[in-house]
């Protein structure tokens, strides 16, 4: 993340926003739909700190509190146009419908706003995604054309919708596991990667090349690498573009990173953590795949030995055993249903146990977010911001981070680094909770 004055100037939020997403699925159309009913007064927009929450300002005998759409110039609502691409060609209305998330009657109220979002030809190759098929993709001869269509098709889509500016969120499937190779590690070496069709460059690296390429920031909400790479991370800066990831943290690990920094907070040891759920929409039966399935496991795998940290409290922490188990069930749907066994260890060793059944949606918890990072990422680029985007790991599972710290996972951590942040950009004080004034 560049480092940016105290007092930022903000360019203006005026015009309209392209929200550019690949995957024009469950979690797209929710959200998309989801704007939508806020807009025309349908529903409300729970789950939204862009749209609900609000900031301390100054001591708390100050008595300032703002909402953050009064102190920050977000972006308008109203200015959103969207633009997809997927392999699959079903409009955002039948997409909805397939999805199963949103009630039919609500979706039928915006009908003809859905149906006229179709989706641009997808660069897809099924050796990523081993359990969907699509027709509707691009034929390019090499990746680095593949780069090049997706630029057009931005481009196209930026002076067709006269639009001021855009951002690009990942809301398509969990790619097959892949481990950073050396063509990785420059920019140069990953243009010759995209050239010679290297397998180490993915789908949705060439989303996040063309997007950075163009100017326009980039979240991945899937674990995939995608942008935690340093020629990714490279190209943010040298384009002065802001970049964030990976893998939304919607349910099972959001819930996580609230019971282990409590943990922690009052020194309680672990002995064990087993985590499993089901879930039976396209994410689930994308994740059937072992090789998709490892992605996402190294991504849910990661947050306790951070939070925790073993190495410092080895008496409590070192040698837990820790499971994560997804299992593919068709009749559940988008509604994921997860389940937690904490063997936990208090005063003299003597064991304890928290069980935890969140009956959940998912795309229902993941909308927002897509919501909330369109508006940050937009805030961030018209701040001049760049590159990594670590005040937004409030929002991740596998946060991305400077490569000499550590990422953090701990929710409380993140949500005071992200307001902070915020009010540093509007020239306010930061907040450390010190509150030793009071007792003077």
């Amino acid at each position: 993340m560049s480092l940016v004055e105290k007092g930022a100037d903000i360019k203006s939020s005026n015009g309209k926003l392209g929200i550019l997403m690949p995957g024009l699925g469950a979690v797209a159309t929710t959200f998309i739909a989801g704007v939508e009913a806020v807009k025309r007064g349908m529903g409300e927009p729970i789950g939204s700190l862009t749209q609900l929450a609000h900031i301390r300002l100054g001591k708390r005998t100050d008595n300032r509190v703002e909402k953050l759409t009064d102190f920050l110039p977000f972006a308008n609502l109203s200015d959103f146009v969207y633009g997809a691409w997927d392999p699959i060609p079903d409009d955002a209305y039948q997409s909805a419908i397939k999805a199963g998330v949103l009630e039919r009657a609500l979706i039928e109220q915006l009908r003809p706003t859905l149906e006229a979002i179709r989706p641009w030809t997808a660069v897809f190759d099924q050796k990523y995604v081993k359990r969907l098929e699509g027709k509707h993709v691009k034929k390019s001869k090499s990746k680095m054309d593949s780069a090049e269509e997706i630029k057009k098709d931005i481009l196209k889509f930026k002076k067709e919708n006269n639009l001021d500016r855009m951002v690009m969120i990942w809301c398509a499937s969990t790619e097959a596991y892949q481990e950073r190779l050396p063509v990785h590690d420059t920019l140069e070496a990953f243009r010759k990667g995209l050239e010679r069709n290297d397998d180490a460059i993915t789908p949705s690296m060439i989303y996040a090349y063309a997007a950075i390429d163009c100017g326009v920031p980039f979240a991945n909400g899937a674990p995939n690498l995608t942008v935690d790479i340093p020629a990714m991370i490279q190209w943010a800066k040298e384009r002065n573009v802001p970049i964030c990831g990976k893998d939304f943290k919607s349910g099972q690990t959001f819930l996580k990173t609230v019971i282990a920094p409590a943990l922690k907070a009052r020194m309680l040891g672990l002995d064990g953590w087993f985590s499993t759920n089901i879930l039976g929409n396209r994410d689930g039966e994308v994740l059937d795949d072992p090789e998709s399935f490892k992605t996402k496991e190294e991504s849910k795998l990661s947050v306790l030995d951070h939070i925790l940290q073993p190495k410092i409290y080895p008496m409590l922490y070192n040698g837990y055993c820790h499971k994560v188990r997804i299992n593919y069930y068709r009749p559940r749907g988008d509604n994921k249903e997860s389940w937690d066994n904490i063997d936990i260890k208090g005063w003299l060793g003597y064991t304890m146990q928290l069980k935890i059944n969140f009956l959940c949606r998912d795309s229902i918890l993941a909308a927002p977010i897509v919501l909330d990072l369109v508006l940050f990422l937009d805030l961030a680029q018209r701040a001049g911001m760049r590159g990594i985007q670590e005040w937004l790991s409030f929002y991740f599972k596998s946060p991305m981070s400077a490569p000499e710290v550590y990422p953090e996972h701990d929710l409380f951590i993140q949500l005071m680094k992200l307001k902070n942040t915020l009010r540093h950009l509007k020239g306010e004080e930061l907040i450390t909770h010190l509150g030793i004034e009071y007792y003077d």
